[in-house]
């Protein structure tokens, strides 16, 4: 027996459907699961696009890298440089004479890293926890 809802001249509703399926002919019923889908594909879409552009970066010029190069001692004098674990990692490997990254190159020259916030760090600062803190302190404030 129908609920009083769902009571019509014809009972072909019956069946167990629900009020919003009574209340909703097919034909809109398939146009509100259309737009939905669409939704959820442009929604995914966009979200899918702010990530992809998130993750892509910039990379950092030679006036950033020189820049901040000039400024990582004055920040360790100063004592602003906080180091991580990371840093303490990286330093002890270029002591050691190993790469800093898994691209690195700490030889003397500078750092090549696929990480912009240590790419073109110099290579003697590498050895430096403290000098990496500062270096990526302030890449960071540079947007990278």
């Amino acid at each position: 027996m129908c609920g009083d809802e769902l009571v019509d001249a014809s009972r072909q509703f019956c069946g167990g459907d629900t009020c919003d399926r009574v209340l909703l002919p097919r034909e809109g019923r398939d146009t509100v699961v259309w737009l939905g889908r669409v939704f959820a594909v442009a929604l995914t879409l966009l979200v899918s696009l702010a990530v992809t552009q998130a993750a892509d970066g910039q990379v950092p010029t030679l006036a950033d890298i020189a820049a901040c190069n000039e400024e990582a001692p004055r920040a360790i004098k100063a004592g602003t440089a906080s180091p991580n674990g990371g840093d303490h990692a990286r330093a002890s490997r270029a002591r050691a004479g190993g790469p800093t990254t898994s691209a690195g190159d700490a030889t003397g020259g500078v750092v090549e890293s696929p990480d912009p916030q240590i790419h073109g760090m110099q290579g003697a600062g590498a050895k430096t926890a403290a000098y990496q803190a500062a270096y990526r302190s302030c890449m960071r404030r540079k947007g990278f």
